[in-house]
């Protein structure tokens, strides 16, 4: 029997909660059944999103619910692998959760054990934004075998979010776990090869520094630059600057092998664009062949629908088609967790090689080997 009705049960209604809450009313068959948001800010925002919705007082009560066949999770980072072993222990429906998947180093060892029979999707968004879903497609045949990537992300510091949450290592797994793994993810899906050794340098040094939060100061970097040496010999570049918010485009990827160079320009988010300006930039991806030499552009519209909808160019959309059709048996998963573990730990090691000022290696496992 085809399921054609999914009922959801959110974990997390926050900001990342709502843009979910957004895109699954644009999901044909989609129903958000019940939701746990212990704050009551965002409960309200949430009820006017999903008002057919219940609002449960606990994780327990939702996984109680009879009528669900799906779970989201959109929780603050550090709570979702508690969060995850409950619903392993407790009811193990199909899952999709909020990157990262995990931010203390304990617990990779603790996920990479898990025995889950449902299907665990890991929200990776930059992967589905329509530009960014053309390069992964074309850059390894039109450069003829990618050499080097590089990724820059120029962009507005960490919003507000709830209790602060997100201005803190401890919570966050750091900006190279929080904010840059979905960078890492991509860096093995457009290589189609894992890391072998990451060398870092980033810090704080210009947003939060005065902020103080429960008598604690605001710990998370701004910028970073982070080299990563793939097992097949290619290298990657990720450039992040969080005080760059006047670029027209946030997100820019280039590919470049013995062939071509291709690359995608991804403007951010359309409701931080000036109006003054006029239109948002449109993404476009540019081919440039070495000979003969002539790039071409094409821009990449997003359908503005789907851009209403949040703040990743139609992504979070594309994600949930696919998911959905893993949970109605008609398709299969593609973030699993493995692809969530590595990329978390790509952001430990880069981490760990900021602070240290030493590379950092990584085995076929995705586990860190040294420096100890």
């Amino acid at each position: 029997m085809i399921l054609e009705t999914i009922r959801y049960g959110i974990i997390g209604c926050g900001m990342m909660g709502q843009e979910h809450l957004r895109n699954l009313a644009l999901i044909e068959g989609a129903e958000v059944t019940a939701i746990f948001e212990p704050d009551a800010g965002m409960r309200a925002r949430a009820a006017e999103l999903a008002p057919k919705a219940a609002f449960m007082p606990s994780v327990e009560a939702l996984l109680a619910l009879a009528d669900l066949d799906a779970l989201l999770i959109a929780s603050p980072n550090y709570l979702h692998v508690p969060q995850i072993l409950q619903i392993a222990a407790t009811r193990p429906l199909p899952l999709l959760v909020e990157k990262p998947v995990f931010t203390d180093a304990a617990d990779f060892g603790v996920l990479g054990a898990l025995d889950y029979p449902a299907p665990i999707w890991v929200a990776m968004e930059y992967r589905y934004m329509p530009p960014v879903a053309a390069l992964i497609e074309q850059a390894q045949t039109v450069t003829g075998g990618i050499k080097v990537l590089t990724i820059r992300e120029h962009r507005f510091p960490f919003l507000e979010k709830v209790g602060d949450w997100n201005r803190f290592n401890a919570k966050t797994g750091g900006t190279l776990v929080e904010k840059c793994c979905h960078f890492f993810d991509l860096m093995r899906v457009i290589l189609q090869d894992n890391p072998v050794r990451i060398m870092a340098s980033g810090g704080q040094d210009v947003n939060h520094r005065d902020e103080t939060y429960d008598g604690q100061p605001s710990d998370i970097w701004d910028n970073a630059y982070v080299i990563v040496d793939f097992a097949r010999g290619a290298r990657a570049m990720l450039e992040l600057c969080m005080f760059a918010e006047g670029a027209r485009y946030q997100e820019e990827i280039t590919a470049i092998g013995p062939e071509a160079r291709i690359e995608c320009l991804v403007p951010g988010p359309g409701r931080f664009w000036p109006a003054h300006l006029g239109q948002a930039p449109v993404p476009q991806l540019i081919v440039s062949p070495r000979s003969p030499k002539g790039p071409r552009l094409i821009e990449v519209p997003v359908d503005p629908t789907l851009l209403e909808a949040g703040d990743h160019n139609g992504s979070t959309f594309y994600q949930h088609d696919r998911f959905a059709k893993v949970v109605r048996g008609r398709g299969r998963v593609e973030v699993g967790l493995q692809d969530g573990l590595w990329a978390v730990q790509m952001g430990l090691a880069a981490q760990q090689s900021a602070r240290t000022g030493q590379a950092v290696t990584l085995d076929g496992a995705g586990r860190i080997t040294a420096p100890v």
